[in-house]
């Protein structure tokens, strides 16, 4: 029997989009086809954005599987540098030129949609589905469900799909399907340079949920053994994986924490260094180790255990790692009206306490562990007093000299089932004060912040070139919210250079190759040091250099410029 997986799922957009990423669900998926005793050789793999590229042999994989399964959705709207989420026409399309068995899942289950500020739909209202089924409940598990008991390794025998029930998956089956699906991470077009997400638990513990998040639909925090995470490291290592990020969960300092009956679990530090120290273990040459999210009321709570897990976390993690705190609002209204989690204050306590340890500059040129916040609008109780409250809060944290590593600002996607659901007419209501207040913030706060966070000089290593538009590259470091990086030069994408940072956007930043070859480096380049354009132009003609003193004798300021050059 032949298996194709078409990953049509893109998780946190960030500023353009994650960089090269493989979420949990396809390799859960290749698990349990594993397990239920497919060769690797009949199980394949293909990305949407590589679907989309119609390599040789694409079309045929499609039309010949004899089981076809698309992991599709989103439950964070945002822009895309690429790996942009599967559309509704995609799926019709892939669905009408395939005659196996079709089964869709994965957070499309949630509703349907891939714009913030519009109701996400319910797929029945969305992309037709001719005769495949879609799994309501966890896709991995109903694929499993789907096999016949019994079925040999030479013959495989599908249930009619219509009869399978739908079901959650349980934390010992991913404990056996991840990394029994590892060898997944070679069929990612963009291997080996690739981040592997991997999941330490889902559900919150909160007794009261916020109104529009769809993580209560999972039930009560359901955390993963620690030894079943490092496993899956492992197994991911010994097929060349070497970027990971510990991401689906609501709270990384939460993990197997303590329920004591107040608003969040007690952390338990020797946990969280237990899990990295293992991933550290099983994983001795990885590149990037990153986080996901943070709940700010948790530090702000618990802030002698909230100290030694940020603590171990710089010990064993790469630089550049950013916490992602669900702030939402600093609307005291708002808060109250959708069950929010923390209150301006506290994650003002939190910020600072992550700053006390992260704002040092790690070996990447990137601070080690900085906050990051998300801010939803469209939320009940709305008011256009929200929005100069939001604004105030950020200018509070800038004035305070602290450091953020990005400010996400979105409206709601309200999805069936939740609070929100129906409650969303206030997103149209503000919008044209939405995307003035996001005007603002991007210039008078995202922009000074990126100036501090990476001042001009500051030399980032490992950027990954990506996308060649108009004579620019743009690039990324490999990480979990990594900053966008344009460079005035045609360079060989899928290579990594070092770039000295030489200009700022609000979001995004320009640099050149650290060190410039100034002899062979084109105009473009050149005007980015920092002098005139005509004292640019001049280095260029006279150029060649034959050494640094040639350099400096005949180049005006010559001497301040070499930390950018090499002659």
């Amino acid at each position: 029997m032949k298996a194709l997986i078409i990953d049509g799922y893109v998780d946190e957009p960030a500023c353009l989009g994650v960089p090269p990423y493989l979420s949990p669900y396809p390799r859960y998926i290749a698990g349990a086809l594993r397990e239920r005793g497919l060769p690797e050789k009949d199980i394949h793999y293909l990305s949407i954005d590589r679907l989309r590229e119609n390599p040789p042999g694409a079309g045929e994989l499609v039309r010949k599987a004899e089981l076809l399964i698309v992991v599709a959705g989103m439950t964070v709207p945002g822009k895309y540098l690429r790996a942009s989420p599967i559309t509704g026409g995609e799926i019709e399309t892939i669905f009408r030129s395939s005659g196996g068995v079709k089964v869709i899942g994965g957070p499309i289950r949630l509703g349907f949609g891939i714009e913030g500020g519009k109701a996400a739909k319910n797929l029945g209202a969305g992309p037709a589905l001719g005769e495949a089924v879609l799994a309501r409940l966890d896709l991995e598990a109903f694929v499993y469900d789907l096999f016949e008991a019994g079925a040999g390794v030479r013959t495989f025998r599908l249930k009619a799909p219509e009869t399978v029930d739908h079901r959650f998956r349980t934390t010992a089956e991913i404990g056996r399907w991840g990394p029994k699906g590892a060898f997944l991470v070679r069929q990612h077009p963009d291997y080996p340079y690739c981040m592997c997400e991997l999941e330490t638990y889902r559900g919150c513990g909160r007794k009261i949920h916020c109104s529009f998040c769809t993580e209560p639909f999972y039930g009560a925090s359901d955390y993963r053994p620690v030894d079943d995470v490092v496993s899956e490291v492992s197994a991911l290592t010994s097929h060349g994986a070497g970027y990971f990020r510990l991401g689906r969960q609501p709270d990384l300092f939460s993990y197997h924490g303590i329920d004591t009956g107040g608003p969040v679990s007690r952390p338990v530090p020797s946990v969280l260094e237990r899990l990295y120290r293992g991933i550290r273990n099983a994983a001795p040459e990885l590149k990037v180790l990153h986080m996901d999210n943070a709940n700010p009321i948790t530090l702000a709570t618990y802030p002698e255990e909230a100290e030694q897990i940020i603590k171990t976390i710089i010990k064993y993690h790469t630089p550049g790692d950013v916490a992602a705190f669900g702030m939402e609002t600093a609307d005291p209204k708002v808060i109250s009206a959708n069950k929010l989690k923390a209150s301006p204050e506290e994650v003002f306590e939190a910020i600072k306490l992550l700053n006390r340890f992260g704002a040092e500059r790690g070996v990447n040129g990137m601070p080690e562990f900085l906050p990051g916040l998300n801010f939803v609008h469209g939320l009940m109780g709305e008011t256009k007093q929200t929005f100069r409250l939001n604004y105030d809060f950020l200018r509070k944290v800038f004035d305070s000299g602290l450091l953020l590593r990005r400010i996400n600002i979105r409206q709601v996607m309200a999805f069936p089932g939740t609070p929100m659901w129906g409650q969303d007419r206030i997103v149209q209501k503000h919008k044209k004060l939405f995307l003035k207040y996001k005007a603002e913030v991007r210039k008078n706060i995202d922009l000074p912040m990126l100036r501090r966070v990476v001042p001009a000089g500051t030399v980032l290593r490992d950027v990954m070139c990506e996308v060649l538009e108009n004579g620019t590259t743009f690039g990324r470091q490999l990480g979990s919210y990594p900053l966008l990086v344009g460079i005035p030069a045609n360079l060989s994408l899928r290579q990594f250079t070092d770039v000295t940072v030489t200009g700022h956007g609000m979001r995004s930043i320009t640099g050149i190759p650290y060190p410039l070859q100034v002899n062979s480096a084109p105009s473009t380049l050149l005007r980015e040091l920092p002098v005139g354009k005509g004292d640019a132009d001049a280095i260029a003609s006279g150029a060649p250099y034959s050494d640094e003193e040639d350099f400096i004798r005949r180049v005006k300021e010559g001497k301040s410029l070499l930390r950018y050059i090499e002659i």
